[in-house]
């Protein structure tokens, strides 16, 4: 018998036997009965503390539950900074990212996309006073937004200056202030924004040409296929149902603030056309 050999074969034996196997997300998620989602620490209307009971509240957070709720378990909400919303998904902190996350080839390197939801704009507001009429009209000043967004991603690629903080409320504030000439947020936001300013603070209006297109899913680990077929599948299944429809409406639609109506379908990311951003 070739003693070395043997040797070779158990220590390798022992090395396969020690060495991690990477866990099924969605097994562990199952056996967990509970469904870890990250969603923004405060950006209205998609997760915020409501005032009165001081829970999170919002568009992603309802879509986190009716995961949740399809899945057969309970959701436990994490709020996150803009900027830990690709990074905690990615070191398994939570399960996924809720979080209106846009695809970019960089994040799409990190984590996995589910099919997307909506198709979100990054849109402009300037002080209704502002001379500028396109996002061209911007190349070179500075505009504010929320710290490691896709908004400041979108004032890079126009060749403007991006002041950034940590909340969509500071960057505006910032142009009310005049540090900025203007703010990119989502349509949403923006929206918000403007009606706001026709009673309160410095007028605002919205340039009409969107500084970026970007469909909007939901994080996760990559390497899971399992999870990502389950999460598609799900996505597709509240999409055909009206719920997506009804949570957007309760946040988002004809009767709220933004009176946004939603007419995207979940479709795979290859249906679309778009121009995908670093």
């Amino acid at each position: 018998m070739n003693w070395k050999c043997l040797t070779l074969t158990v220590a390798f034996a022992g090395m396969a036997a020690a060495a991690p196997v990477k866990a099924d997300q969605l097994d562990t998620i199952m056996s967990a009965k509970t469904l870890r989602c990250a969603t923004f620490a405060d950006v209205p209307p998609f997760a915020s503390p409501d005032p009165k009971t001081r829970e999170m509240a919002g568009f992603d957070v309802d879509l986190c539950g009716a995961i949740a709720k399809e899945l057969g378990v309970k959701a436990e909400i994490k709020p996150v900074s803009v900027e830990a919303r690709v990074p905690e998904v990615k070191l398994g902190r939570v399960d996924i990212t809720v979080a209106n996350l846009a695809y970019t080839l960089s994040r799409a390197e990190q984590i996995q996309f589910s099919d997307p939801y909506y198709l979100a704009k990054e849109m402009l507001i300037v002080p209704a006073d502002d001379a500028g009429k396109k996002k061209a009209d911007y190349a070179g000043q500075r505009i504010a937004s929320t710290k490691g967004s896709t908004s400041e991603m979108s004032i890079k690629l126009n060749k403007s200056d991006p002041l950034t903080f940590q909340d969509t409320a500071s960057a505006y504030l910032a142009v009310q202030q005049g540090k900025a000439r203007g703010m990119v947020a989502n349509t949403m936001t923006t929206t918000k924004f403007v009606n706001e300013s026709k009673s309160k603070g410095k007028a605002m209006r919205m340039i009409e040409e969107p500084m970026l297109y970007q469909p909007i899913g939901i994080g996760m680990a990559k390497d899971q296929p399992a999870l990502t077929a389950k999460i598609n599948e799900i996505l597709r299944k509240l999409d055909t149902s009206g719920e997506i429809n009804k949570i957007w409406d309760k946040w988002l639609g004809p009767d709220t603030e933004y009176k946004m109506t939603r007419t995207d379908k979940v479709v795979s990311l290859s249906e679309l056309k778009f121009d995908p951003i670093p």
